[in-house]
């Protein structure tokens, strides 16, 4: 089992910034990719980063692309989000997640453990 616990939301004009932390407890060893989900009012949730737990992979959404960086800390067992240039179409819950094998990195569907999530809300 992996626990995941996010912090870091909160309430920013449009062009601000926020960081997202994500600390993770248990079995982390068996993790494969970490991953940032986000999700709005009745859309459903959609990808937003992930990294390789091993070695720093990044990958990202188009939308966040060159905005939102996304990083971990071997240390601290913790992966972090930063967002630079936020709009308000990016306001959302957002989820860490974890996935324990390889393969895709972008379906909610396939990452085995989720944190309960942090609001971010950008107003213009």
């Amino acid at each position: 089992q992996v626990q995941l616990v996010e912090s870091g939301g909160g309430l920013v004009q449009a062009g601000g910034s926020l960081r997202l932390s994500c600390g993770a407890s248990g079995r982390t060893f068996s993790t494969y990719y970490m991953g940032w989900f986000r999700q709005a009012p009745g859309k459903e949730r959609e990808f937003v980063a992930a990294i390789t737990w091993s070695g720093p992979i990044t990958y990202y959404a188009d939308s966040v692309k060159g905005r939102f960086t996304i990083s971990r800390d071997f240390a601290k067992n913790t992966v972090y989000l930063q967002m630079n240039s936020l709009k308000p179409e990016d306001t959302a819950v957002y989820y860490c997640a974890a996935k324990r094998r390889p393969g895709s990195y972008d379906y909610p569907g396939d990452y085995d453990y989720w944190g309960q999530g942090t609001q971010v809300t950008v107003s213009s």
